[in-house]
């Protein structure tokens, strides 16, 4: 047991450090900022580009998606395309563009610049910093160069690259070319490139199914789209819920609410398939369907089935309720709905909430519209002042 002599030596701190502790409390340690915090508060495009090429070996800074991210979305935001083709070609120089990861990001940065040109040439010259290529980075700079809706700039990529550099295309890249030639309007075209790719041995999956299928019922080509879904079928491929809410979807748009109903159904009783269980956007959809429709009771009845199934109420899906039993007339109903909905911090368009206090105060239900009016004036980020005032004035409030 120490005695309290030696406790009292153990704790006796010599002059020179007490004066080396002393000079330290009165100098006070300066706090470096990191630099992923300097780079986010940075607003000027110039200090910001020195900042990021000052931290071009940090890997902090280096290895953070963000950071990446929103420093080229910020300096496009300035038109400064300049700093970005310097930042960029500066990192493909150093260690970390040897890794085709990286390369890649570099190559969806171009991108999200609109670079494209850029972007391709970054997937063309892996070879310069000793980056090894594969189909991952092809379908990276075959995204990138899909957002140009150059239909031959697409064409002369897809034949002549994956030859020259001796790629090959998975599913993937079929699906991002599907993808970009349906939305381009190139339907017949985005059915010859499965057939092609199919003779190449690529198995078309669900994705490109549904991207297809999606395309021509938004087309109003029914029979190509219902072919489409046999077809899929047939070749042992299932649908997912995805698919299903694509055919709901169409059914819905033509008045079908019935067979868009019976088709949630039969999702319903294989609900040990996880990808057949119908998710919010399919009971939205059916419930939009009805209401549309004018059968507000099923509307209300599949409702009551997306809470049995332990789902629960979301913006949309309140959105559909409200605007459509406004127009119903069903205000009692419509004014529950908004205030649950308003209550949850889910709040309805600004339209749809100046349509129920119009119609709430032509009914003489003033006291519930003002309730509204009250919960409305507790959104945050708040509603803009043109807004407000729209609303007092429906209630004729000064």
């Amino acid at each position: 047991m120490l005695t309290l002599r030696l406790i009292r030596r153990f704790c006796t701190i010599p002059h020179s450090v007490a004066s080396e502790i002393n000079r330290s409390v009165k100098k006070p340690i300066e706090i470096n900022v990191p630099a992923l915090i300097k780079l986010k508060n940075e607003r000027d495009p110039d200090k910001l580009f020195n900042l990021f090429k000052d931290n071009a070996r940090n890997r902090l800074v280096i290895e953070n998606r963000f950071a990446f991210e929103d420093t080229v979305s910020r300096l496009a935001g300035a038109g400064r395309f300049d700093y970005i083709e310097n930042l960029l070609e500066h990192q493909k120089s150093l260690p970390q563009g040897r890794r085709e990861g990286f390369i890649i990001r570099i190559i969806m940065l171009y991108g999200r610049a609109g670079m494209i040109k850029h972007a391709v040439n970054t997937f063309c010259d892996m070879h310069l910093y000793g980056c090894e290529r594969t189909v991952k980075s092809f379908n990276a700079a075959l995204k990138v160069l899909t957002q140009s809706r150059d239909l031959e700039s697409i064409n002369s990529f897809l034949s002549d690259i994956p030859f020259k550099f001796g790629v090959k295309l998975d599913v993937y890249s079929v699906n991002i070319v599907i993808k970009a030639f349906c939305e381009m309007g190139f339907l017949d075209k985005a059915i010859i490139v499965m057939a092609e790719m199919e003779k190449l041995g690529i198995k078309p999956d669900v994705i490109t199914y549904t991207t297809l299928i999606s395309a021509f019922y938004k087309a109003n080509r029914v029979e190509i789209a219902n072919g489409l879904w046999n077809l899929m079928v047939l070749k042992g491929c299932l649908p997912n819920v995805a698919t299903f809410n694509v055919r709901i979807q169409f059914l819905v748009s033509k008045g079908r609410a019935w067979e868009a109903n019976k088709l949630l159904a039969y999702m319903r009783l294989r609900k040990k398939l996880p990808d057949f269980f119908p998710d919010e956007v399919t009971y939205n959809l059916v419930i939009k369907g009805f209401c549309k429709a004018g059968y507000y009771e099923m509307a209300m009845r599949v409702y009551s089935a997306f809470h049995d199934e332990g789902f629960k109420p979301n913006q949309k899906i309140y959105q559909t309720m409200i605007h459509y039993l406004c127009a119903a007339g069903k205000l009692d109903l419509a004014y529950t709905m908004c205030k649950d909905s308003m209550q949850k911090n889910w709040f309805p368009s600004v339209h749809t909430i100046n349509n129920l206090l119009e119609v709430l105060r032509k009914d003489g239900k003033i006291d519930k519209a003002k309730y509204i009016y009250s919960l409305a004036m507790k959104r945050k980020p708040r509603f803009s002042d043109a807004q407000v005032e729209t609303m007092k004035s429906i209630l004729s409030i000064k």
